[in-house]
């Protein structure tokens, strides 16, 4: 995958003035070159040192994008497989459309491989194979027909966490501090975001917030990509450690918690990145709301409930040798484990946060209800 020249250095606010990576859709998380028929993408690797973009060609690429964390986040990972569909579609040997078509599965199989905790990339995928089963004239009317849906889920994403947002903002008051963990904004989908969307809105509106930002080990996703953000929307915060989650719980120094999903089980259990369900056992011990923002796309129907959620195990690396210091952290010969997500229960959440509203117990009645109802 191919690095184009750094634009600009993502590191120091003071260079983007007008906040200009967020500032009215002006550059998306990913998008499609239609001078190049290729996708360009944010490099989430290098922030926050460096804004940078690559451009993926292949569906392989996008494959090998997802699986490094180039792009990452449900939504946005769901998106991107779907333009890894038309890249398919457009990169075709085959010269008849059951031929491409074809092509369109093997490539569905790659695509659908590269992370398999988050629902968001499968749910992209059938939506896509569904779009190519029509009857179209030609091949160049399957591939236009394709890079029409994978656009159209792009702008649907945008459209989605706003009304997400705004649903969300009414949990927040003025004056709450609030502890959010992972990423779960802009970056994390195509544009806005989720359970940091709904952050972004209430500080929109004007209310008073201060954010304690979880780091997020192992990858750091918190203290290299949430405070980026809100550092480019002049929201105030602080870095906290995750194992300091609970002290601030403690001496009620937050007034709530919230952090997105990548995978909502039929009864409301929810798969999210390593260090959610010991936060929300913090909170609950503390008498702090929990609150879980996802689109509806992120709920799994045919999963009973998230012990049957299969967690992603990444390499063992990400925390043997963490790349910030330069050296590794333990001994030569240490293993380690290190899986991606953990799953906490629907009891120790007080509500989800959806794009059709605020959802509360009994969780699996009202998801049904809801999802029946879209």
């Amino acid at each position: 995958m191919p690095l184009h020249a750094k634009l600009f250095s993502a590191g120091n606010p003071a260079l983007f003035p007008e906040r200009v990576f967020f500032a009215g859709n002006i550059l998306r998380t990913l998008e499609w070159d239609s001078a190049a028929n290729e996708l360009k993408m944010i490099d989430q690797r290098v922030l926050p040192s460096e804004f940078a973009h690559i451009y993926l060609d292949s569906p392989q690429a996008v494959s090998d994008a997802i699986r490094d964390m180039a792009v990452r986040g449900a939504p946005a990972i769901g998106v991107a497989a779907a333009f890894g569909m038309v890249l398919a579609a457009f990169r075709s040997g085959e010269s008849t459309v059951d031929g491409i078509k074809k092509d369109l599965q093997k490539s569905a199989a790659i695509l659908e491989k590269s992370r398999p905790t988050a629902v968001n990339l499968k749910w992209a995928l059938n939506r896509m194979i569904s779009a190519a089963e029509k009857e179209f004239v030609s091949p160049d009317d399957l591939r236009n027909a394709l890079l029409s849906e994978a656009q159209k889920m792009a702008d649907e994403d945008v459209e989605t966490n706003r009304k997400l947002a705004s649903f969300g903002a009414e949990l927040i008051e003025d004056g709450d501090t609030i502890i959010h963990h992972c990423n779960t904004g802009a970056l994390a989908t195509v544009d806005w975001g989720t359970a940091l969307g709904v952050i972004r809105m209430a500080h929109e509106q004007g209310k008073n917030i201060h954010i304690l930002v979880d780091e997020t080990r192992p990858r750091l996703q918190g203290a290299r990509l949430t405070a980026w953000e809100l550092s480019m929307y002049g929201i105030p915060y602080d870095i906290i450690s995750d194992n300091a989650a609970g002290f601030f719980l403690s001496r009620g120094k937050a007034n709530l918690v919230i952090f997105g999903a990548d995978r909502v089980a039929r009864n409301g259990d929810v798969a999210n990145k390593i260090g959610t369900y010991m936060l929300s056992l913090a909170a609950n011990a503390n008498d702090v709301p929990v609150y879980c923002a996802f689109p509806v796309s992120t709920v799994d129907m045919e999963i009973t409930s998230g012990n049957r959620i299969l967690i992603e195990e990444r390499s063992q690396e990400e925390i043997l040798n963490l790349k910030y210091m330069d050296q590794p952290v333990a001994p030569e010969n240490a293993t380690a484990k290190n899986p991606a997500f953990d799953v906490t229960p629907a009891n120790l959440i007080s509500a989800y946060i959806t794009e059709l509203g605020v959802i509360r117990h009994p969780f699996e009645k009202e998801l049904s209800r809801l999802l029946e109802g879209s």
